[in-house]
Formats: C-alpha cells, structure tokens, sequence
C-alpha cells in the first residue's frame, strides 16, 4: 500500500519564489494596532490614576495623558535607520 503521506510537494517549492505582499501587509497592521493600542491604553491608566487618586485632578490627568499621547506617537512614529 502507498504512503499518501510521501507526495514531492516539496520539490516544487523554491525558497523567496512566493508572493507574501499581504502577509507582510498583515503582520505590518498587527505590529501598528499592537504599538498604537498600547500606548493608548497607557495614556488612559495614568489619566485615570492621576484623576482618582486621593487629592488627584483631572487637568493633571489632562495635561499628563496628553504629553504622553504627543510624546508617544511622536516616537512611535519615528522611521529606524537601519
């Protein structure tokens, strides 16, 4: 009886032949929500800490949210030189 398991499928690929423009598309979408997504999260926790903690203010929260957001995006958005 014959293997269906031992097929040459392998034979047929070449390695760097295959078209990955969407998974690197993808990958680049996942990479960009994961940064950003997280940064906003960090920004909303120091805005909520600063707000309700005993004595806290929500202009702190504002204005330190708001650094942090300019400031983040300002260095997630910086292009690496490789």
């Amino acid at each position: 009886m014959a293997d269906p398991h031992h097929v040459d499928a392998h034979d047929d690929y070449v390695r760097g032949s295959m078209e990955i423009s969407e998974q690197q598309s993808t990958f680049d979408l996942f990479i960009n929500l994961a940064k950003y997504g997280s940064l906003i999260i960090a920004a909303v926790l120091l805005f909520l800490v600063l707000w309700f903690q005993p004595d806290g203010s929500l202009i702190a929260g504002v204005i330190a949210a708001a650094v942090m957001l300019v400031a983040g995006f300002w260095y997630l958005g910086q292009k690496k030189s490789h």
